[in-house]
């Protein structure tokens, strides 16, 4: 069992940067790939980026590639999710979870955070 609790998000305007956090609690962390996700009101849920315990091995969408960093601390069992360049757009939910395999789909988290809300906003 692996318990997330996501925090950073708010209200910024187009343009800035924000840093969520996600603090994972459970045994045997190092086994799973923690991913980011968001999703917009009315549209489904959009992988944004992984990284894997165990070696740090990272992957971005391409959608946000350039402007999204994915990164850990290991010691403190949490990830990052760092955006730049925010637009109005990326209004959402964005989610932690974490799954077993290294997969930049859905289906394959089995762990999910309650979320945290961005809106990108002047």
């Amino acid at each position: 069992q692996v318990q997330l609790v996501e925090s950073g998000g708010g209200l910024v305007q187009p343009g800035s940067s924000l840093r969520l956090s996600c603090a994972a609690s459970g045994r045997t962390l190092s086994t799973y790939t923690m991913g980011w996700f968001r999703q917009a009101p009315g549209k489904e849920r959009e992988f944004v980026a992984y990284i894997r315990w165990s070696d740090l091995l990272t992957y971005v969408s391409n959608s946000v590639k350039g402007r999204v960093t994915v990164s850990s601390e290991n010691a403190k069992n949490t990830v990052f999710l760092q955006m730049d360049s925010l637009n109005a757009g990326e209004t959402a939910g964005y989610f932690c979870a974490a799954a077993h395999r290294t997969r930049a789909i859905t289906s394959e988290y089995i762990y999910w955070g309650q979320g945290t809300q961005d809106t990108v906003a002047a």
